[in-house]
């Protein structure tokens, strides 16, 4: 740690235009679950469809984010990590910008799925052009930064969504993302791409390379599936913290969005947290087992704490935010495990495959919630998450201070 210059090594321009531009994407990943009822109500939606219908669309802006993962993740390994950064900035910005001028439901879903597209490319492109431009040493804490700030974002939309319209809302997410571009202009290309790009013999962005080699698959799915448990935490314990909540006694009603706001804030001290142990240890693997146990203990704290009173589960909320803070170090290690010409392809679709498992984990919630109760239910798929991501992590290899100049066969 204290050989590292941060002005020098870390806190450089690629650093701090992509977290900025990560900071943004959240803004406008989440901004939707924020404003969708005064949104929805405002379209004429009656009060019975406001679920049903919010679903759909965020249905279409997960979809997007699926499709858009698989998209800009090859785009960044054929013509650039930085394209990939503008142009998808660029999309979501001016989807944004429309969505707060939609009349109708039809144009706002379409909208959200282009949205979507959009936002999935930005995390992905940001961590492979950051690990490939900073020291090895020192690319742990660079990621983090970009993380831990981009994740804040979360908490700009809170704010904006509380005390404006929601088509202000969109229109200052669009413009925000619209004034990064101008910053994006000065960004460098990576090195390692470079090379790459000027041997003609290199296949790149090539997705079928993660299937038609079993070692190469297993790598690819164990970075995907340590993911897990982090996602169960936010789409279900702090998602439906109030039905869980009632369901264990509290003492007056928790409300969503402040178990949202306590687990991002959360979010971005484990985020950055993470970056300096690992640093501190020399270890992505032990730093990711630290962080996940420590996960697994909370998510049994917080189903057997009843007739706590609201705070208690705030607190826990954000204690949890912190414990899956390894969102920045999850994402580093997709791509240290693979090589320049496929390294964007992971990076950008393990985090949106990530997200889109909460259809799978919501699905089983829900299931066995009408069979076994809320809370049992949670214990179970929690548990059963928390087991699939140990088993990922135990396979996966040390990563840190590995050099990324090299490219996969």
């Amino acid at each position: 740690m204290k050989d590292i210059n941060l002005k020098r090594d870390v806190l450089n321009l690629t650093v701090i235009v992509s977290a900025l531009g990560y900071f943004v994407d959240i803004y406008d990943l989440v901004l939707f679950s924020i404003v969708r009822v005064a949104s929805l109500r405002d379209l004429g939606v009656a009060e019975s469809e406001l679920l049903p219908v919010g679903v759909r669309l965020l249905n279409m802006q997960m979809t997007g984010m699926l499709v858009g993962g698989i998209i800009w993740g090859i785009l960044g390994d054929k013509l650039g990590r930085v394209s990939v950064l503008f142009g998808s900035i660029l999309m979501y910005s001016l989807a944004n910008i429309a969505n707060g001028m939609v009349t109708d439901v039809e144009t706002y879903a379409w909208l959200r799925l282009i949205a979507g597209i959009g936002l999935a490319g930005e995390l992905g492109a940001a961590i492979t052009l950051v690990s490939e431009s900073l020291p090895k040493e020192s690319r742990g804490i660079g990621t983090s930064v970009v993380a831990g700030v981009g994740v804040s974002g979360a908490l700009l939309a809170a704010t904006v969504g509380k005390y404006f319209s929601w088509q202000t809302a969109y229109i200052i997410g669009g413009a925000l993302g619209l004034t990064l571009l101008i910053l994006r202009v000065k960004m460098l290309e990576s090195g390692m791409f470079h090379q790459v790009k000027g041997d003609d013999g290199i296949r790149r962005g090539d997705v079928s390379m993660l299937f038609n080699n079993l070692e190469r698959f297993g790598r690819y799915m164990d970075c995907i599936l340590i993911g897990i448990p982090l996602w169960f935490v936010i789409g279900i314990l702090v998602t439906f913290a109030p039905e869980i909540c009632s369901a264990l006694g509290a003492t007056g009603p928790v409300s969503a969005g402040d178990g949202i706001f306590w687990a991002y804030a959360g979010l971005v001290v484990g985020d950055i947290g993470s970056g300096i142990v690992s640093q501190w240890l020399k270890s992505r693997k032990l730093t990711l087992w630290i962080f996940q146990i420590t996960s697994a203990i909370l998510i049994i704290i917080y189903l057997f704490s009843k007739n706590m009173p609201p705070s208690y589960y705030y607190l826990l909320c954000f204690l949890m935010g912190c414990s899956v803070g390894y969102w920045a170090i999850f994402v580093t290690v997709a791509a240290e495990q693979f090589g320049t010409n496929l390294r964007a392809t992971v990076t950008t679709t393990v985090p949106n495959f990530v997200r889109g498992s909460v259809v799978i984990i919501t699905t089983s919630f829900a299931f066995l919630k009408e069979r076994v109760g809320i809370i049992q239910s949670a214990l179970t798929v929690g548990m059963v998450c928390v087991v699939i991501g140990f088993f990922a992590l135990r396979r996966i290899k040390e990563s840190f201070g590995r050099d990324l100049n090299w490219v996969e066969h």
